[in-house]
Protein backbone atom coordinates (compact mmCIF):
# COMPACT_ATOMS: atom_id res chain seq x y z
CA UNK A 1 0.00 0.00 0.00
CA UNK A 2 1.31 3.43 -0.94
CA UNK A 3 1.67 5.97 1.88
CA UNK A 4 0.61 9.42 0.68
CA UNK A 5 0.88 12.83 2.31
CA UNK A 6 0.64 16.37 0.95
CA UNK A 7 1.90 19.78 2.07
CA UNK A 8 1.62 23.14 0.32
CA UNK A 9 4.53 25.52 -0.05
CA UNK A 10 4.35 29.26 0.53
CA UNK A 11 4.32 29.68 -3.26
CA UNK A 12 1.16 27.56 -3.55
CA UNK A 13 2.99 24.51 -4.94
CA UNK A 14 1.55 21.22 -3.61
CA UNK A 15 4.29 18.83 -2.46
CA UNK A 16 3.12 15.21 -2.57
CA UNK A 17 4.98 12.32 -0.95
CA UNK A 18 4.12 8.85 -2.19
CA UNK A 19 5.96 6.19 -0.22
CA UNK A 20 6.21 2.82 -1.96
CA UNK A 21 7.46 -0.14 0.09
CA UNK A 22 10.10 -2.48 -1.30
CA UNK A 23 11.99 -0.15 -3.63
CA UNK A 24 15.49 1.34 -3.38
CA UNK A 25 14.72 4.16 -5.81
CA UNK A 26 13.17 7.60 -5.47
CA UNK A 27 11.79 9.84 -8.20
CA UNK A 28 11.36 13.58 -7.82
CA UNK A 29 9.07 15.13 -10.44
CA UNK A 30 7.85 18.71 -10.77
CA UNK A 31 5.17 19.54 -13.34
CA UNK A 32 3.00 22.47 -14.36
CA UNK A 33 -0.16 23.04 -16.36
CA UNK A 34 1.99 24.77 -18.95
CA UNK A 35 1.98 22.51 -21.99
CA UNK A 36 1.44 23.40 -25.62
CA UNK A 37 -2.30 23.93 -25.24
CA UNK A 38 -1.62 26.95 -23.00
CA UNK A 39 0.27 28.78 -25.77
CA UNK A 40 -1.16 31.49 -28.00
CA UNK A 41 -0.85 30.90 -31.73
CA UNK A 42 2.29 33.04 -31.89
CA UNK A 43 3.82 31.19 -28.93
CA UNK A 44 3.43 27.71 -30.39
CA UNK A 45 6.60 25.76 -29.55
CA UNK A 46 7.55 27.97 -26.60
CA UNK A 47 6.59 25.50 -23.84
CA UNK A 48 8.87 22.83 -25.32
CA UNK A 49 11.66 25.30 -26.07
CA UNK A 50 11.56 26.50 -22.45
CA UNK A 51 11.87 22.89 -21.30
CA UNK A 52 15.16 22.66 -23.20
CA UNK A 53 16.51 25.97 -21.90
CA UNK A 54 15.92 25.18 -18.25
CA UNK A 55 18.59 22.44 -18.41
CA UNK A 56 21.26 25.07 -19.10
CA UNK A 57 21.59 25.77 -15.38
CA UNK A 58 20.30 27.56 -12.29
CA UNK A 59 21.98 29.47 -9.46
CA UNK A 60 24.07 26.72 -7.84
CA UNK A 61 24.38 24.37 -10.80
CA UNK A 62 24.84 27.27 -13.16
CA UNK A 63 25.69 25.58 -16.43
CA UNK A 64 24.64 22.46 -18.27
CA UNK A 65 27.83 20.57 -17.37
CA UNK A 66 27.22 21.00 -13.65
CA UNK A 67 23.61 19.86 -14.06
CA UNK A 68 24.50 16.78 -16.09
CA UNK A 69 27.61 15.79 -14.16
CA UNK A 70 25.91 16.20 -10.78
CA UNK A 71 23.07 13.95 -11.87
CA UNK A 72 25.56 11.36 -13.14
CA UNK A 73 27.50 11.37 -9.87
CA UNK A 74 24.27 10.40 -8.15
CA UNK A 75 23.73 7.62 -10.67
CA UNK A 76 20.57 9.48 -11.54
CA UNK A 77 18.33 9.41 -14.59
CA UNK A 78 17.41 13.02 -15.41
CA UNK A 79 14.87 14.02 -18.06
CA UNK A 80 11.81 16.11 -18.93
CA UNK A 81 8.84 16.12 -21.27
CA UNK A 82 6.33 18.55 -22.73
CA UNK A 83 2.89 17.46 -23.88
CA UNK A 84 -0.18 19.47 -24.80
CA UNK A 85 -1.24 19.27 -21.15
CA UNK A 86 1.94 19.43 -19.06
CA UNK A 87 5.58 20.32 -18.81
CA UNK A 88 7.43 18.06 -16.36
CA UNK A 89 10.98 17.61 -15.06
CA UNK A 90 12.06 14.47 -13.23
CA UNK A 91 15.05 12.67 -11.77
CA UNK A 92 15.24 9.12 -10.43
CA UNK A 93 18.05 8.19 -8.04
CA UNK A 94 18.95 5.64 -5.39
CA UNK A 95 17.12 6.59 -2.21
CA UNK A 96 20.27 7.73 -0.42
CA UNK A 97 20.62 10.60 -2.92
CA UNK A 98 17.05 11.89 -2.56
CA UNK A 99 17.85 15.18 -0.84
CA UNK A 100 20.75 15.95 -3.18
CA UNK A 101 18.50 15.21 -6.17
CA UNK A 102 15.83 17.58 -4.83
CA UNK A 103 18.49 20.26 -4.44
CA UNK A 104 19.62 19.79 -8.05
CA UNK A 105 16.16 19.67 -9.64
CA UNK A 106 14.70 22.62 -7.73
CA UNK A 107 17.76 24.74 -8.46
CA UNK A 108 17.85 24.61 -12.23
CA UNK A 109 14.08 24.18 -12.74
CA UNK A 110 12.97 26.55 -9.99
CA UNK A 111 15.40 29.37 -10.76
CA UNK A 112 16.82 28.85 -14.27
CA UNK A 113 19.31 31.35 -15.65
CA UNK A 114 17.82 31.28 -19.17
CA UNK A 115 21.07 32.68 -20.53
CA UNK A 116 20.71 34.55 -23.81
CA UNK A 117 23.77 32.96 -25.42
CA UNK A 118 22.58 29.46 -24.52
CA UNK A 119 19.16 30.33 -25.91
CA UNK A 120 20.63 31.14 -29.29
CA UNK A 121 22.65 27.90 -29.36
CA UNK A 122 19.63 25.82 -28.38
CA UNK A 123 17.52 27.21 -31.21
CA UNK A 124 19.47 25.09 -33.67
CA UNK A 125 19.08 21.96 -31.56
CA UNK A 126 15.29 22.31 -31.37
CA UNK A 127 15.05 23.11 -35.08
CA UNK A 128 16.95 19.89 -35.82
CA UNK A 129 14.46 18.03 -33.62
CA UNK A 130 11.58 19.52 -35.64
CA UNK A 131 13.26 18.59 -38.91
CA UNK A 132 13.86 15.04 -37.70
CA UNK A 133 10.15 14.65 -37.00
CA UNK A 134 9.32 15.93 -40.48
CA UNK A 135 11.52 13.18 -41.90
CA UNK A 136 9.48 10.55 -40.03
CA UNK A 137 6.17 9.86 -41.83
CA UNK A 138 4.63 8.34 -38.71
CA UNK A 139 5.32 11.52 -36.75
CA UNK A 140 3.92 13.66 -39.56
CA UNK A 141 0.76 11.53 -39.57
CA UNK A 142 0.46 12.08 -35.82
CA UNK A 143 0.67 15.84 -36.24
CA UNK A 144 -1.82 15.76 -39.11
CA UNK A 145 -4.45 13.86 -37.15
CA UNK A 146 -4.25 16.33 -34.28
CA UNK A 147 -4.85 19.17 -36.74
CA UNK A 148 -7.66 17.21 -38.39
CA UNK A 149 -9.24 16.50 -35.02
CA UNK A 150 -8.92 19.90 -33.33
CA UNK A 151 -8.39 22.43 -36.12
CA UNK A 152 -7.14 25.86 -35.04
CA UNK A 153 -7.40 25.05 -31.32
CA UNK A 154 -4.02 24.68 -29.54
CA UNK A 155 -4.62 20.91 -29.39
CA UNK A 156 -4.43 20.95 -33.18
CA UNK A 157 -0.94 22.45 -33.18
CA UNK A 158 2.29 20.53 -32.74
CA UNK A 159 4.06 20.54 -29.40
CA UNK A 160 7.37 21.38 -31.12
CA UNK A 161 5.98 24.33 -33.06
CA UNK A 162 7.25 25.63 -36.41
CA UNK A 163 10.90 26.50 -37.09
CA UNK A 164 10.15 30.16 -37.69
CA UNK A 165 8.78 30.50 -34.16
CA UNK A 166 11.89 28.96 -32.61
CA UNK A 167 14.05 31.35 -34.64
CA UNK A 168 12.10 34.40 -33.41
CA UNK A 169 11.45 33.75 -29.69
CA UNK A 170 13.14 36.32 -27.47
CA UNK A 171 14.37 35.71 -23.95
CA UNK A 172 11.88 38.28 -22.66
CA UNK A 173 8.94 36.45 -24.26
CA UNK A 174 10.08 33.11 -22.85
CA UNK A 175 10.48 34.54 -19.34
CA UNK A 176 7.02 36.12 -19.63
CA UNK A 177 5.49 32.78 -20.65
CA UNK A 178 7.11 31.04 -17.70
CA UNK A 179 5.91 33.72 -15.27
CA UNK A 180 2.41 33.46 -16.69
CA UNK A 181 2.08 29.67 -16.71
CA UNK A 182 4.36 28.08 -14.08
CA UNK A 183 2.03 28.88 -11.20
CA UNK A 184 2.32 26.78 -8.05
CA UNK A 185 -1.46 26.47 -7.84
CA UNK A 186 -1.51 24.84 -11.30
CA UNK A 187 1.46 22.56 -10.68
CA UNK A 188 2.76 19.96 -8.29
CA UNK A 189 5.89 18.35 -6.87
CA UNK A 190 5.99 14.58 -6.36
CA UNK A 191 8.50 12.62 -4.29
CA UNK A 192 7.86 8.96 -5.01
CA UNK A 193 9.39 5.67 -3.86
CA UNK A 194 11.70 5.02 -0.93
CA UNK A 195 11.28 7.99 1.43
CA UNK A 196 13.48 6.68 4.23
CA UNK A 197 16.15 9.29 3.56
CA UNK A 198 13.83 12.31 3.65
CA UNK A 199 14.08 14.43 6.80
CA UNK A 200 11.14 13.62 9.04
CA UNK A 201 10.48 17.29 9.81
CA UNK A 202 9.64 18.20 6.21
CA UNK A 203 12.76 20.35 5.85
CA UNK A 204 13.09 19.50 2.15
CA UNK A 205 9.94 21.54 1.49
CA UNK A 206 12.18 24.61 1.62
CA UNK A 207 13.86 23.49 -1.60
CA UNK A 208 10.54 23.75 -3.44
CA UNK A 209 10.21 27.36 -2.27
CA UNK A 210 12.80 28.10 -4.96
CA UNK A 211 9.90 28.24 -7.38
CA UNK A 212 8.54 31.79 -7.47
CA UNK A 213 5.15 32.69 -6.05
CA UNK A 214 3.03 33.51 -9.09
CA UNK A 215 -0.67 34.24 -9.60
CA UNK A 216 -2.94 31.32 -10.39
CA UNK A 217 -3.47 30.81 -14.11
CA UNK A 218 -6.80 30.50 -15.92
CA UNK A 219 -7.93 27.16 -17.23
CA UNK A 220 -7.07 26.33 -20.80
CA UNK A 221 -9.57 27.10 -23.54
CA UNK A 222 -11.77 24.04 -24.20
CA UNK A 223 -11.82 22.67 -27.73
CA UNK A 224 -14.62 23.60 -30.11
CA UNK A 225 -17.32 21.17 -31.19
CA UNK A 226 -15.93 18.29 -33.24
CA UNK A 227 -15.85 19.11 -36.97
CA UNK A 228 -14.29 16.08 -38.72
CA UNK A 229 -11.98 16.69 -41.66
CA UNK A 230 -9.59 14.62 -43.77
CA UNK A 231 -5.99 15.68 -44.37
CA UNK A 232 -3.60 13.95 -46.76
CA UNK A 233 0.09 14.67 -47.24
CA UNK A 234 0.99 13.09 -50.55
CA UNK A 235 4.36 11.37 -50.65
CA UNK A 236 5.75 9.15 -53.38
CA UNK A 237 6.32 6.06 -51.24
CA UNK A 238 5.47 2.38 -51.00
CA UNK A 239 4.44 2.72 -47.36
CA UNK A 240 1.64 4.78 -45.87
CA UNK A 241 0.79 5.96 -42.37
CA UNK A 242 -2.91 6.16 -41.60
CA UNK A 243 -4.59 7.82 -38.61
CA UNK A 244 -8.28 8.00 -37.65
CA UNK A 245 -9.61 10.13 -34.78
CA UNK A 246 -12.98 9.90 -33.03
CA UNK A 247 -14.25 12.08 -30.19
CA UNK A 248 -16.53 9.88 -28.05
CA UNK A 249 -19.50 11.33 -26.21
CA UNK A 250 -18.25 10.71 -22.69
CA UNK A 251 -17.79 12.83 -19.56
CA UNK A 252 -14.03 13.39 -19.04
CA UNK A 253 -14.60 14.14 -15.35
CA UNK A 254 -16.14 10.70 -14.73
CA UNK A 255 -13.27 8.41 -13.72
CA UNK A 256 -15.36 5.27 -14.31
CA UNK A 257 -16.11 6.29 -17.88
CA UNK A 258 -12.44 7.02 -18.48
CA UNK A 259 -11.31 3.62 -17.23
CA UNK A 260 -13.99 1.81 -19.25
CA UNK A 261 -12.98 3.80 -22.33
CA UNK A 262 -9.37 2.72 -21.85
CA UNK A 263 -10.39 -0.94 -21.68
CA UNK A 264 -12.55 -0.50 -24.79
CA UNK A 265 -9.57 1.00 -26.65
CA UNK A 266 -7.41 -1.93 -25.55
CA UNK A 267 -9.77 -4.59 -26.84
CA UNK A 268 -10.18 -2.59 -30.05
CA UNK A 269 -6.48 -2.17 -30.85
CA UNK A 270 -4.32 -1.93 -27.77
CA UNK A 271 -2.86 -5.43 -27.62
CA UNK A 272 -1.94 -8.41 -29.79
CA UNK A 273 -5.26 -10.00 -28.81
CA UNK A 274 -7.28 -6.98 -29.94
CA UNK A 275 -9.74 -6.95 -32.83
CA UNK A 276 -7.64 -4.67 -35.01
CA UNK A 277 -4.42 -6.61 -34.50
CA UNK A 278 -6.13 -9.95 -35.02
CA UNK A 279 -8.02 -9.05 -38.17
CA UNK A 280 -6.06 -6.26 -39.85
CA UNK A 281 -2.63 -7.78 -39.26
CA UNK A 282 -3.00 -11.49 -38.57
CA UNK A 283 -6.04 -12.54 -40.63
CA UNK A 284 -5.86 -10.13 -43.55
CA UNK A 285 -2.17 -9.19 -43.54
CA UNK A 286 -3.02 -5.58 -44.34
CA UNK A 287 -0.60 -3.84 -41.97
CA UNK A 288 2.63 -4.43 -40.14
CA UNK A 289 1.55 -2.01 -37.40
CA UNK A 290 -2.00 -1.32 -36.22
CA UNK A 291 -3.19 0.16 -32.94
CA UNK A 292 -5.70 2.27 -31.05
CA UNK A 293 -5.05 4.77 -28.24
CA UNK A 294 -7.45 6.45 -25.84
CA UNK A 295 -6.65 9.90 -24.49
CA UNK A 296 -8.81 11.77 -22.01
CA UNK A 297 -7.90 15.13 -20.46
CA UNK A 298 -10.01 17.37 -18.25
CA UNK A 299 -12.26 18.68 -21.01
CA UNK A 300 -12.00 16.39 -24.03
CA UNK A 301 -11.54 12.78 -25.07
CA UNK A 302 -10.16 11.21 -28.20
CA UNK A 303 -9.79 7.76 -29.72
CA UNK A 304 -7.00 7.46 -32.28
CA UNK A 305 -6.56 4.46 -34.58
CA UNK A 306 -3.41 4.06 -36.61
CA UNK A 307 -1.71 1.78 -39.08
CA UNK A 308 1.59 1.61 -40.91
CA UNK A 309 1.16 -0.42 -44.08
CA UNK A 310 1.78 -0.99 -47.78
CA UNK A 311 0.19 1.88 -49.67
CA UNK A 312 -1.80 -0.40 -51.96
CA UNK A 313 -3.61 -1.85 -48.92
CA UNK A 314 -4.39 1.43 -47.19
CA UNK A 315 -7.94 2.00 -48.42
CA UNK A 316 -8.97 -1.58 -47.66
CA UNK A 317 -7.50 -1.33 -44.17
CA UNK A 318 -9.19 2.03 -43.56
CA UNK A 319 -12.55 0.67 -44.64
CA UNK A 320 -12.32 -2.42 -42.45
CA UNK A 321 -11.00 -0.51 -39.41
CA UNK A 322 -13.96 1.86 -39.64
CA UNK A 323 -16.33 -1.13 -39.92
CA UNK A 324 -14.86 -2.72 -36.79
CA UNK A 325 -15.52 0.47 -34.81
CA UNK A 326 -19.09 0.37 -36.11
CA UNK A 327 -19.55 -3.28 -35.18
CA UNK A 328 -18.43 -2.65 -31.62
CA UNK A 329 -20.75 0.35 -31.36
CA UNK A 330 -23.73 -1.63 -32.67
CA UNK A 331 -23.18 -5.07 -31.15
CA UNK A 332 -20.76 -4.45 -28.29
CA UNK A 333 -17.70 -6.51 -27.42
CA UNK A 334 -17.90 -10.08 -26.19
CA UNK A 335 -17.70 -10.78 -22.46
CA UNK A 336 -14.44 -12.65 -23.06
CA UNK A 337 -12.92 -9.65 -24.86
CA UNK A 338 -13.77 -7.35 -21.97
CA UNK A 339 -12.41 -9.73 -19.34
CA UNK A 340 -9.18 -10.28 -21.24
CA UNK A 341 -8.67 -6.57 -21.97
CA UNK A 342 -9.40 -5.62 -18.37
CA UNK A 343 -6.87 -8.17 -17.10
CA UNK A 344 -4.31 -6.91 -19.62
CA UNK A 345 -4.82 -3.25 -18.66
CA UNK A 346 -4.63 -4.06 -14.95
CA UNK A 347 -1.50 -6.14 -15.45
CA UNK A 348 0.22 -3.43 -17.46
CA UNK A 349 -0.69 -0.89 -14.80
CA UNK A 350 0.71 -3.06 -12.02
CA UNK A 351 3.95 -3.62 -13.94
CA UNK A 352 4.33 0.07 -14.77
CA UNK A 353 3.88 0.96 -11.10
CA UNK A 354 7.01 -1.07 -10.33
CA UNK A 355 8.77 2.06 -11.63
CA UNK A 356 8.79 5.07 -9.32
CA UNK A 357 9.06 7.28 -12.39
CA UNK A 358 5.84 5.82 -13.82
CA UNK A 359 4.00 6.38 -10.53
CA UNK A 360 5.21 9.98 -10.46
CA UNK A 361 4.08 10.61 -14.04
CA UNK A 362 0.69 9.02 -13.38
CA UNK A 363 0.25 11.12 -10.24
CA UNK A 364 1.12 14.34 -12.07
CA UNK A 365 -1.49 13.67 -14.73
CA UNK A 366 -4.22 12.87 -12.23
CA UNK A 367 -3.42 15.70 -9.80
CA UNK A 368 -2.73 18.51 -12.27
CA UNK A 369 -4.79 17.65 -15.35
CA UNK A 370 -7.78 15.87 -13.77
CA UNK A 371 -7.60 17.38 -10.27
CA UNK A 372 -8.38 14.11 -8.55
CA UNK A 373 -6.93 11.28 -6.46
CA UNK A 374 -3.66 9.75 -7.68
CA UNK A 375 -3.33 6.82 -5.27
CA UNK A 376 -1.78 4.00 -7.37
CA UNK A 377 -3.72 1.35 -5.40
CA UNK A 378 -6.98 3.12 -6.24
CA UNK A 379 -6.01 3.14 -9.92
CA UNK A 380 -5.63 -0.63 -10.00
CA UNK A 381 -8.83 -1.15 -8.00
CA UNK A 382 -10.73 1.05 -10.47
CA UNK A 383 -9.66 -1.16 -13.37
CA UNK A 384 -10.65 -4.31 -11.52
CA UNK A 385 -14.10 -2.82 -10.77
CA UNK A 386 -15.09 -2.05 -14.38
CA UNK A 387 -18.12 -4.00 -15.60
CA UNK A 388 -18.97 -5.41 -18.99
CA UNK A 389 -21.83 -2.96 -19.41
CA UNK A 390 -19.56 0.03 -18.75
CA UNK A 391 -17.20 -1.08 -21.52
CA UNK A 392 -20.09 -1.80 -23.90
CA UNK A 393 -21.42 1.69 -23.16
CA UNK A 394 -18.00 3.15 -23.98
CA UNK A 395 -18.16 1.41 -27.37
CA UNK A 396 -21.60 2.90 -28.01
CA UNK A 397 -20.31 6.39 -27.24
CA UNK A 398 -18.06 6.30 -30.33
CA UNK A 399 -19.96 7.39 -33.44
CA UNK A 400 -18.41 5.34 -36.26
CA UNK A 401 -19.50 7.86 -38.89
CA UNK A 402 -17.93 10.93 -37.27
CA UNK A 403 -14.17 10.77 -37.63
CA UNK A 404 -11.23 12.78 -38.81
CA UNK A 405 -8.68 11.07 -41.05
CA UNK A 406 -5.03 11.78 -41.76
CA UNK A 407 -2.69 9.93 -44.06
CA UNK A 408 0.87 10.29 -45.31
CA UNK A 409 1.53 8.45 -48.55
CA UNK A 410 0.57 8.31 -52.27
CA UNK A 411 -3.14 9.02 -51.70
CA UNK A 412 -5.84 11.57 -52.40
CA UNK A 413 -8.64 12.98 -50.28
CA UNK A 414 -11.18 10.95 -52.27
CA UNK A 415 -9.60 7.68 -51.04
CA UNK A 416 -11.09 8.31 -47.59
CA UNK A 417 -14.35 10.07 -48.43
Amino acid sequence: MAEISTATGANGLPIHRIGIPGTRATTILVAFDAGARTESAGENGMAHFLEHLVFKGGQIYDDYRKVNETAERMGGSLNAYTSHDLVAFHITVRAESTVAAIDLLTDFVGRPRLDGDELDKERGVVIQEIQRYKDEPASVAGDLIERAGFGDHPLGRTVLGPEEHIESFSREAIVAFRERRWSGQRGGAFIVGNLEHLPANGAVDEYFDRFPSLPDTPKSEPPAAFAPVTLVEERDSNQSHLRMLYQPDLDPSDARQRVAFGIYSTLLGGSMGSRLFDEIREQRGLAYSVFSMAHVASDYSALVLGAGLESAKTVEAFTRMKEIVGELAADGPTAEEVERARAYVAGRRVLSFESTNSVAGYAAGRAIVNRESFDPDDAIAAIDAVTYEQVAEAARRVNPEELSVACVGPHEYADFS
